[in-house]
């Protein structure tokens, strides 16, 4: 039986992992999602075509065997991205700074692109991306904090934003298993499968007034931030290698349970596309070859954030106001190109700002930390004639 051997001291627990690959990694996670989104709404929606999306369809869909849209593939590496990149930090960090360093990073951004959904869809632009016609002032102040997906039904002024409770959900179990991640870190991604069989099997069992659908779309992504943080752990030996392999089943088991209760939206080749995601994962986080410094993958990598928030909302009225004068590539180029503007715009003069802020708050948090354990006196520790002549003295009274 392998032996779970528990880890010494936080810095020592924690050790970097060069990750040269991941902007290549998130360049590829940004093209598969614009993709995806570009081809639901063509196919789907709009019951047309277009020829790129034949040839994808050719060799990733029908040879590759991955799901219709390429629906999952970007997410999945978003997802595993942040369980590898999050884990170190949640380790090193003290709780309180670890989520203010995290939270302070994506919440502006995203509250900036909800506030443009909601006036978008209340000046008659753009739709919801729910079956309601319109939002209601306590819905849109709910949107603010992801509360519009856990309605039934759903609210959602910014569909895509809702990837983002998944990683918050994880950002706070981090913190709740710090303790653990500190001593036995293969025993969160373990526990944390565990958990999420848990949520689906409630949800398929309970009445339905009782379940929460957001709940299981939660459990059945968080498969992808646990192996992301699985790879982590095996490449800085943190657990031995049989730990990781049971612990990396524990994730498909959980995968597998979602294809089999429908949970998943597009397709039953979850299970294949986790598989391809994380061998993908494997094979570029540490490459450092020439593509990985282009400069087109580390602009689209910088601002893959802000490209993620915005390209839905930019999509379909771009589109709908294109098509006819420039045709169906014109049109997606036309897209492409506002989106870019658009998430220049948001990168510059939200997240930049907003990350310099962070950064210098914390820092001054860590300083003003040091300084007081600096200046904490130690306490005072009697001698031993002392405590002696004390207790004589108090035993004659």
């Amino acid at each position: 039986m392998p032996s779970l051997t528990p880890v010494a001291d936080s810095h020592a627990a924690a050790p970097r992992v060069e990750l040269t690959g991941a902007n290549l990694l998130r360049f590829f996670a940004v093209l598969a999602v614009i993709y995806s989104h570009i081809s639901f709404y063509l196919i789907d929606d709009l019951g047309t075509g277009w020829w790129f999306i034949d040839v994808v369809y050719q060799i990733f869909i029908e040879r590759g065997g991955l799901n219709q849209h390429l629906s999952f593939l970007g997410v999945a590496v978003f997802m595993m991205l942040t369980g590898l990149l999050i884990t170190r930090s949640a380790i090193r960090h003290e709780p309180g700074q670890f989520l203010f360093n995290r939270l302070g990073r994506i919440l502006p951004a995203f509250w900036v692109a909800v506030l443009a959904a909601i006036v978008l869809v209340r000046l008659g632009i753009n739709g919801m991306f729910s079956g309601q016609d319109g939002v209601s002032n306590v819905d849109a102040a709910l949107s603010f904090v992801l509360g519009g997906f856990f309605l039934k039904p759903e609210v959602a002024v910014l569909g895509v934003t809702w990837t983002l409770a998944v990683q918050i959900l994880f950002y706070f179990a981090c913190v709740a298993a710090r303790p653990v991640l500190r001593t036995l870190p293969i025993a969160m991604p373990m526990a944390g499968a565990s958990i999420c069989a848990l949520i689906l099997l409630y949800n398929l069992y309970v009445p339905q007034p009782y379940t929460v659908p957001m709940l299981s779309k939660i459990a059945a992504t968080l498969p992808a931030v646990f192996l992301g943080q699985i790879i982590y752990l095996g490449w800085a030996r943190l657990a031995d290698c049989r730990w990781i392999v049971v612990a990396g089943l524990a994730q498909v088991e959980v995968i597998r349970l979602a294809t089999d209760f429908r949970v998943y939206w597009a397709g039953d080749h979850y299970l294949w596309t986790f598989a391809v995601v994380t061998a993908c994962v494997v094979l570029v986080g540490r490459y450092d070859g020439p593509a990985a410094h282009w400069a087109v993958v580390r602009w689209t990598a910088t601002r893959s954030y802000a490209i993620y928030l915005v390209h839905t909302l930019i999509l379909y009225r771009v589109y709908e106001h294109t098509v006819g004068s420039f045709g169906k590539t014109g049109a997606v180029i036309a897209f492409l190109v506002v989106t870019a503007l658009v998430s220049e715009a948001l990168y510059r003069w939200v997240e930049v700002p907003a990350t310099g802020w962070v950064t210098a708050r914390a820092e001054r948090m860590r300083m003003q930390s040091a300084l007081a354990r600096e200046t904490t006196p130690a306490p005072r520790v009697a001698s031993n004639h002392v405590l002696v002549r004390r207790a004589s003295g108090s035993s004659s009274r």
